[in-house]
């Protein structure tokens, strides 16, 4: 049988009542649910059109520094230039993105935290935040640098806790301030690993624990409130559900996973 975590907090499930803008915003998003969730996100679209912005002009410089010097070029030498300042830009782009993009979510980091409410509500606004950045790297760069240093330096500074000898053969983690992966853990290809859930129209945010020496297997899937126990092993292609605790020393598999027991 798997065993249920209690929930890390305590709330009505009803939304608190707000004042003020706050509470005429979450009284619009009730009420206009498409339309003010639409004028939400043209700013978090501005946010990262800048943070783009940003990580392409080091990028556009390469390039035109090596288009500058190719004028004298005849042929192959000249594409071969300006393909240098093309791909070498695209690199110096990623590189500049994970260095900027932590910097901007320092600034909704204390504001992201465990919650359990309706799915449009103002208290998800920063977690919401935090994803997008997150999701800006994963969907632009991440591949690249997965699995190196420069991908646990990335979910670092995004406010993931990972311990020593950690390996992350995976870009498809989301919520990283919400996720503490432990000494020795491998998670491996394509695992997913998603500190947030959603269920009879409530949004969950409940931290997922990895502990130390945990495996998990090849397109493995973790959901929230999850903690995997010291030496446990996922097999590959296991959904463990939301608020599962797998204990130590055990093997799991299967959708939904549940103990493996030796033969």
């Amino acid at each position: 049988m798997d065993q249920k975590k209690p929930e890390p907090w305590k709330f009505d499930i009803k939304e608190e009542g707000q004042k003020g803008l706050v509470g005429v915003y979450e009284r619009m998003l009730r009420r206009h649910k498409s339309l003010v969730y639409a004028l939400t996100l043209l700013p978090i679209y501005l946010l990262a059109a800048l943070i783009l912005a940003g990580a392409l002009a080091p990028a556009v410089y390469l390039f035109e520094l090596c288009s500058a010097h190719v004028e004298t070029l005849d042929g192959v030498a000249r594409w071969l230039m300006k393909g240098l300042g093309l791909g070498g830009g695209f690199f110096v782009y990623g590189f500049t993105l994970i260095l900027l993009v932590p910097v901007i979510n320092l600034f909704v980091r204390p504001f992201v935290k465990p919650a359990r409410g309706q799915n449009y509500s103002t208290r998800f606004l920063a977690w919401y935040i935090h994803n997008a950045l997150t999701y800006l790297v994963r969907y632009t760069f991440l591949e690249f640098i997965t699995p190196t240093p420069f991908n646990l330096f990335f979910y670092r500074r995004m406010g993931m806790k990972i311990g020593r000898d950690v390996h992350i053969n995976s870009s498809n983690l989301s919520d990283p301030l919400m996720i503490t992966i432990e000494d020795r853990v491998t998670v491996g290809g394509s695992v997913v690993i998603i500190a947030h859930y959603a269920m009879s129209g409530f949004l969950i945010v409940s931290p997922v624990v990895i502990r130390k020496g945990a495996n998990l297997g090849l397109h493995a899937k973790i959901l929230g409130g999850v903690e995997i126990g010291e030496g446990a092993r996922i097999l590959p292609g296991s959904v463990v559900m939301p608020k599962t605790v797998v204990p130590a020393g055990e093997t799991w598999g299967g959708i939904p996973a549940r103990k493996i027991e030796a033969s």
